[in-house]
């Protein structure tokens, strides 16, 4: 099976447990079952402490997952093809059919990129899905809870992801 249809398997079932969570008792219970005890006493000894480990964690995963999922050699060198290709386009602006023609590559190498870093997405979808439906839930029992007194949950997740992914992508020198 190819990789664009494995993909699209992994999609709808993300989004089929992402939209049937509340209609899935089994699903979520277990989620809760295992997420209550760990996460969930994180957070309550210190949401903040805890939004930033839990978050650390979770970018660790994915990137652990990347790395030895991910052909990072062939990643690199199509960044680089990537970035010559645009200095190149620069050059060209005012040609309009080599500009044409270096777009199309372009085009091509984005694709060639793309489905190459999505491998890892195979594996880590539906574990991402999970978490952040117990997360809806958990933030939604609190009622307005926020971190560090002004962000919501998905926002700090977010913001803590992006710097831990930067961190995580340096030490395990990801393209």
């Amino acid at each position: 099976m190819g990789t664009a249809k494995i993909l699209i398997i992994v999609m709808i079932i993300s989004l089929a447990v992402a939209g049937f969570w509340n209609y899935l008792p089994i699903v979520k219970q277990g989620v809760h079952y295992v997420l209550d005890p760990t996460a969930g006493r994180l957070l309550e000894y210190n949401i903040n402490l805890g939004m930033i480990i839990i978050s650390a964690l979770i970018t660790l995963f994915i990137t652990v997952i990347q790395k030895y999922t991910v052909d990072n050699d062939m990643l690199r060198a199509l960044k680089k093809e990537q970035k010559m290709l645009s200095e190149e386009i620069k050059q060209f602006k005012d040609h309009p059919e080599k500009l044409m023609e270096l777009n199309k590559k372009s085009l091509a190498k984005a694709g060639e990129m793309m489905s190459l870093s999505m491998g890892s997405f195979m594996y880590t979808a539906i574990p991402i899905i999970l978490f952040f439906r117990w997360f809806s839930d958990y933030f939604d029992a609190l009622e307005n809870a926020k971190i560090f007194g002004f962000l919501s949950w998905f926002w700090a997740y977010l913001i803590f992801s992006i710097i831990f992914s930067m961190i995580f992508r340096k030490v395990f020198k990801l393209p």
